[in-house]
């Protein structure tokens, strides 16, 4: 068996083996304790908030970055799969996941510097941000604040970047979340998929959102920047980036590749909102093939012989 043919059977092997030994799990035990290789660690911010992260692997590092209430263990498809190559980081941002729920903090600067206290914290110079749904906002901010010396990438997965055209949303989902938070939540948590998954992986999922209390998880979905903003940040990226989106997406992601040619597109037409967990094989797959291809185009040129 050839080396890259034996590393991918161990990555299948070791994922499968993951899922079987998660679905043993009680329902609000994380799926991370099925997995002996991933770390759980923490870190203060400079507002003495106590931050969680889960952490695996060696090599160039990934950090992922969930989305609005979601906990870190949401990316667990791609720590299983990365991590025989890479240094995978997942953080859950305050409020979600094992992370201390804070007093205050629930906007997008705040959360930015959250990222970059834990990129602090873990002494990492450069990395792969990866930010899904509202960890998008959350690391075009992060480039706007820091800038973009500490990426080596940057991918945005599922959510609007301020190209046209706008995307439609609910205007009742806010009032609906206040008035039943429960309800709503479920709802929102089983929209995300278009696979269906086990009835114990929903309800650790919606159990993880409840975490947030209603009146964070409201805050966090109001922003008072011009959707505009997110498009001047993403254009004065000088890093390599890749947009990821569903269907109702689509013709941002087009819109965005015709402004911008060198920012690599890929749409998941027949995946939910969660598309990394919808679809983990071509999702790992994509983001592996622009990883390296990253690696390749930045690589110092072989001295002439």
């Amino acid at each position: 068996m050839h080396s890259i043919s034996k590393t991918r059977y161990h990555r299948r092997c070791r994922a499968i083996l993951g899922i079987a030994l998660a679905a043993t799990l009680s329902t609000g035990a994380l799926a991370a304790q099925a997995d002996a290789f991933i770390d759980s660690g923490f870190f203060t911010s400079s507002d003495n908030v106590r931050l969680h992260y889960l952490e695996a692997g060696r090599g160039a590092t990934l950090v992922f970055v969930p989305g609005w209430t979601m906990p870190a263990e949401i990316w667990m498809p791609q720590i299983r799969y990365f991590a025989d190559r890479f240094h995978v980081v997942v953080l859950d941002p305050r409020a979600q996941g094992e992370s201390q729920v804070a007093a205050s903090g629930y906007d997008s600067e705040r959360r930015a510097r959250d990222i970059k206290e834990l990129l602090d914290a873990l002494h990492l110079d450069t990395v792969v941000l990866v930010g899904w749904s509202l960890g998008v906002l959350e690391s075009l901010t992060f480039v706007r604040l820091f800038g973009s010396d500490h990426l080596n990438a940057l991918v945005l997965v599922d959510n609007s970047v301020g190209e046209e055209p706008p995307p439609a949303f609910d205007p009742t989902f806010l009032e609906r979340l206040q008035r039943d938070r429960h309800a709503t939540t479920e709802q929102f948590v089983r929209g995300m998929y278009h696979r269906a998954q086990s009835e114990d992986y929903y309800q650790r999922i919606i159990d993880q959102a409840l975490r947030t209390p209603t009146d964070a998880a409201v805050k966090l979905l109001h922003s008072p920047y011009p959707r505009q903003m997110w498009r001047e940040i993403l254009y004065g990226v000088d890093k390599p980036a890749l947009y990821v989106v569903t269907a109702r997406l689509k013709e941002q992601a087009l819109n965005l590749k015709r402004n911008r040619p060198q920012v690599r597109v890929a749409v998941f037409e027949d995946a939910g909102h969660a598309l990394f967990v919808d679809e983990p094989e071509r999702f790992n797959t994509l983001l592996e093939a622009f990883i390296d291809e990253v690696a390749r185009s930045t690589a110092p040129a072989a001295s002439a012989r």
